[in-house]
């Protein structure tokens, strides 16, 4: 169910941040690597890979599906919750670059995607990931 399904807004929210990063740094000129880029990869790839867990996360799926969620659910504080529904979890102080965006179901889970980018969040996200690199 998470690659059918949660893969999918993974990577629309890549989109969204490469077309965000773009209008924030300007293009890259043809033949060099941005300066920040996201990628798409599995939880279980994330939670293996030293260097993948120290660069800024976006958890899409819930815990029942993600592994990641099910670590990230005990340490990241709520910045929005519908009972029972969907749950955008970060530090809107963006203290800790890791946030976990799901629903209890799939239809839920897109619109906890569609909440994070419709209200701000993944701007804010955005923001505090280009100042930390500069």
């Amino acid at each position: 169910n998470a690659e059918l399904g949660d893969r999918p807004l993974a990577y629309r929210i890549e989109r969204e941040i490469k077309s965000r990063l773009a209008d924030l740094l300007g293009e890259t000129p043809q033949g060099e690597l941005p300066p920040l880029a996201p990628a798409v990869i599995s939880d279980v790839y994330y939670l293996n890979s030293e260097p993948a867990r120290s660069r800024p996360t976006i958890s899409i799926g819930g815990p029942g599906v993600n592994g990641l969620p099910a670590e990230l659910v005990q340490s990241l504080p709520t910045a929005v919750a519908i009972e029972n529904t969907l749950v955008v979890q970060m530090d809107v102080e963006m203290k800790d670059a890791r946030v976990a965006v799901w629903g209890m179901d799939h239809l839920e889970t897109v619109r906890a995607v569609d909440l994070f980018i419709g209200r701000g969040y993944l701007d804010m996200f955005i923001k505090a990931v280009v100042e930390a690199s500069e």
